[in-house]
């Protein structure tokens, strides 16, 4: 790669970065207000935006094939193939939903009782938000494989300003609590698939082509997996917590998941970037694009988690600024919440770089992580108990680390080492 595309590459990666840092400070930005709630209500939200991305599970793949598909849709019968295929996905996605939405209906009294939610309509607006985390990564897999950062950066924009807008109204004005706030956060969902839909119409409008389900599945089911499994080791300990915990003690954890969550902000979107140069690409190409990525995502990221460590109370002041007092008790959880994140932002980009390439093995491992985490928190549930609350919040941190330790030296092991297939 020369030294202009290589410019090239970190303008877009730049882009990016800055349309997750912009989405990211409107959606820190809701957490000073969103934590005037009642204690236990913002237990509450923080757990259900948890639960809205693991029901994006299932489309977890899609974003990576749509951008492979249509990075490698040149000729106009492969463009029109694409747009079959995105016509068919959205149909799929909703009819997914659908079982989705009606499973959640029916065990509503199951799962407010285990998540501690007193108002039901918290949990209807996150089924409904379900939706959107379905749709929007096959409209963002179209604009990242054609590589139009600027509308897929836009996306994420909207969804921070209408996520911050709605929380002002709903919440601080009109002194909502957690159902309003997730109802904000489905008005930006929709308003970002908006954009996208609208961003898509050249490719969604050919007509013609055909779906071809049986390969194309061949491809998705192993992205799923992968990429599902580094979704869910991700998201699952804050609904452990949240069902294992007071409810006014959670949000303390959820302080420490929300630093974590922002230092992916900052470093997630760089693989955006390198996976359709990556799957469109090769050789030196590809070798180039990850070098670069992991040069941007290692730097950045180790720099914030740095920082955290050193003043692991300077994020909370930052992001609660309102009232930091009353979240400070969760500063020795920063620490080990950044340097897990840090370990799986860079397995994430690894997996997607071997993703990209079609090298599947590393999924069953994956997966397997992903049980052995879900048993470690088994396994530490009967010691919580006995605990202090913020020495079990921190044992469950360390069982997180482990999991992204594991996940990083997977996905290394698979780059360079015996297993490179």
């Amino acid at each position: 790669m020369s030294a202009d595309s290589g410019k090239h590459f970190f303008k877009q990666a730049g882009w990016l970065v800055a349309a997750n840092l912009g989405c990211g400070l409107f959606m820190f930005a809701v957490h000073p207000i969103a934590s005037k709630m009642e204690a236990a209500e913002y237990g509450v939200f923080l757990t259900l935006l948890k639960l809205f991305i693991l029901l994006g599970i299932p489309a977890s793949g899609l974003q990576a094939v749509l951008a492979l598909q249509t990075a490698m849709a040149k000729e106009p019968a492969a463009r029109a193939d694409l747009a079959a295929t995105v016509r068919s996905l959205m149909w799929a996605m909703s009819a997914l939903w659908l079982v989705m939405f009606i499973t959640g209906w029916l065990a509503r009294d199951e799962i407010c009782a285990t998540l501690k939610i007193n108002n039901p309509n918290a949990l209807f607006a996150t089924l409904g938000l379900g939706l959107t985390t379905l749709w929007l990564p096959i409209l963002r897999g179209v604009l990242q494989g054609r590589q139009e950062f600027a509308a897929l950066g836009w996306t994420l924009v909207i969804d921070g300003i209408g996520r911050f807008s709605m929380v002002v109204v709903l919440v601080m004005l009109l002194h909502g609590q957690a159902a309003s706030a997730i109802s904000a956060s489905l008005f930006s969902q929709f308003v970002a698939v908006a954009l996208a839909w609208y961003a898509t119409s050249e490719v969604r409008t050919v007509p013609g082509g055909t779906f071809a389900w049986r390969p194309w599945l061949a491809q998705v089911v192993p992205l799923t997996l992968g990429l599902g499994a580094v979704i869910f080791i991700s998201s699952a300990d804050t609904l452990f917590v949240q069902s294992q915990f007071d409810r006014e003690l959670t949000r303390l954890y959820g302080a420490g998941v929300i630093v974590g969550f922002g230092l992916s902000q900052f470093t997630m979107p760089i693989a955006n970037v390198m996976f359709p140069k990556i799957a469109g690409g090769a050789g030196d190409g590809q070798d180039a694009a990850l070098r670069h990525t992991l040069l941007g995502t290692g730097v950045m990221g180790g720099a914030v988690a740095a920082v955290c460590s050193l003043f692991p109370e300077l994020p909370l002041h930052v992001v609660y600024f309102r009232n930091p007092q009353e979240l400070l008790p969760a500063a020795p959880l920063v620490p080990w919440f950044v340097w897990s994140i840090l370990c799986l932002v860079l397995a994430n980009v690894l997996v997607q770089n071997l993703l990209a390439r079609k090298r599947f093995a590393i999924v069953p491992w994956l997966v397997l992580i992903a049980a052995a985490f879900a048993g470690g928190l088994w396994w530490v549930q009967p010691k919580l108990g006995g605990m202090e609350p913020m020495a079990a919040f921190q044992l469950v941190v360390q069982v997180l680390g482990a999991a992204c330790v594991a996940l990083l030296g997977t996905a290394v092991w698979f780059t360079w080492g015996k297993f490179k297939v």
